[in-house]
């Protein structure tokens, strides 16, 4: 863990809110991170909330989460805090700014009834709570449910988690862009 965490300032601001030059830097940061252009992921996530982390006056990580509705087993849907674009300047990655950042999310996400992501670094996420889905997953478009076989989901549970069975199946709504 970075020994100045207390230089860290972490803010939470939903997407609407952003302002252009921090949206801009945060596309930049994304970018840099994934080494690909994500801009047209902050578009489709125009409802989201973020976690930026600032050392000094410099955006230094960064996470964000969109509401969707997950189902288990073809239960009820779940109101889930779904988590994206988790990054850290290359420059500070491996000093425990990403930690801070998913530790502050976990903090701001309690009102909902599950966590979910598709983890790039499983053994990561797995330090900080979340838990593999072992079961099928799937994406529900109108009727129908749509196998992913390939994929790979986390999830975290809250306080108003239901009990889960992590190898019967789960499901998400399509959207544009990534499915998961």
């Amino acid at each position: 863990m970075y020994g100045a965490a207390d230089d860290l300032k972490l803010e939470i601001v939903k997407a609407q809110n952003l302002l252009p030059d921090i949206k801009a830097n945060l596309v930049s940061l994304c970018n840099r991170a994934y080494k690909e252009d994500v801009e047209a992921l902050f578009k489709a996530y125009a409802a989201s909330t973020h976690v930026i982390a600032y050392l000094n006056s410099t955006i230094v990580s960064h996470a964000l989460w969109v509401t969707r509705w997950l189902s288990c087993d073809n239960g009820p849907l779940l109101r889930t805090a779904f988590v994206e674009l988790v990054a850290t300047e290359p420059q500070f990655e491996g000093r425990g700014f990403a930690t801070l950042v998913m530790q502050r999310l976990a903090t701001e996400i309690t009102d909902f009834d599950l966590g979910g992501l598709w983890p790039n670094y499983p053994e990561w996420y797995a330090r900080l709570g979340w838990v593999k889905w072992r079961g099928p997953l799937f994406i529900r478009k109108a009727e129908d449910l749509m196998p992913t076989p390939d994929d790979q989901i986390m999830i975290k549970s809250l306080p108003k988690s239901p009990p889960l069975n992590l190898d019967g199946s789960l499901s998400a709504e399509w959207r544009e862009g990534e499915l998961w």
